[in-house]
């Protein structure tokens, strides 16, 4: 029995997908996948997948997000606009932004509206939550990950030199894809970006699939600790990896299966 891990990050209406054998890890497949639920099951059936999208949805937003999105803000430190507050589930599913904004300010305290940013991808947010809500046992699969958290982590809880955009976007990927090696990922997959998939969607994917890796170790960091559930039980959980660098785990330190 091969034992798979997976990650996901939204590219441009379709998801950056990245997929690697632990049994193995000279085998693996990045692809660009239609919905989340193609790479779930896939013929690889992932264990476990880390994704670059909110989960659980609070009813009522109070103190500026849910908990799980203070909880990054405040490990990441101020000035760390890229953890949007999530607005509240009503909100979430509008049919329009005009809509999004009038629902999120009432139902939230104190009243706030989604940025045009923070409503462009609200249609992931969407189609990840009706997949739970129809599908909950892939709740035990399925976990929400922040790439500027994991990468983070990943250079020892120091912020990064660059970005991923702007002048020194070419360092700033560079800087990524050493953390990524030296969290033990396989050269070849860092580099197997598929055809239509950015630069940095590829890369936030795979960190995806490094926190995938330790959740299903069992020693991946939670945000908030512990974390919470919505009004449909799915996770209001922000997962980052637990060790800053190091080689590939042996297969023997995961479990036979993944954990609840």
């Amino acid at each position: 029995m091969t034992r798979w891990i997976g990650g996901l990050d939204g590219c441009r209406g379709a998801w950056a997908g990245v997929l690697l054998d632990l049994d193995d890890p000279t085998r693996y497949r990045t692809a660009r996948f239609a919905r989340v639920a193609d790479l779930l099951d896939a013929p690889e059936a992932p264990l476990s997948v880390g994704i670059d999208i909110p989960i659980g949805l609070d009813s009522h937003v109070t103190g500026g997000g849910r908990a799980a999105d203070r909880a990054a803000r405040a490990y990441l430190g101020r000035g760390r606009a890229s953890v949007f507050p999530v607005p509240a589930r009503a909100a979430v599913h509008a049919q329009t932004y005009a809509e999004a904004k009038t629902l999120s300010r009432a139902h939230s305290t104190p009243p706030f509206a989604p940025s045009i940013q923070c409503w462009n991808i609200l249609g992931y947010v969407r189609e990840v939550d009706a997949l739970l809500r129809a599908r909950p046992e892939l709740m035990m699969r399925l976990h929400e990950v922040h790439p500027e958290i994991a990468f983070h982590s990943l250079n020892s809880g120091q912020a990064l030199t660059a970005g991923k955009k702007g002048p020194a976007r070419q360092d700033g990927l560079a800087e990524r894809r050493a953390l990524l090696a030296a969290a033990g990922l396989p050269a070849g997959l860092i580099a197997a970006r598929p055809a239509g998939i950015g630069a940095d969607d590829h890369l936030d994917a795979l960190a995806g699939l490094v926190v995938a890796r330790d959740i299903l170790a069992g020693c991946a960091i939670p945000l908030p600790d512990p974390p919470g559930r919505d009004a449909a039980g799915l996770p209001i959980v922000i997962w980052m990896p637990a060790r800053a660098a190091g080689p590939p785990l042996a297969p023997d330190d995961f479990p036979a299966k993944a954990k609840s």
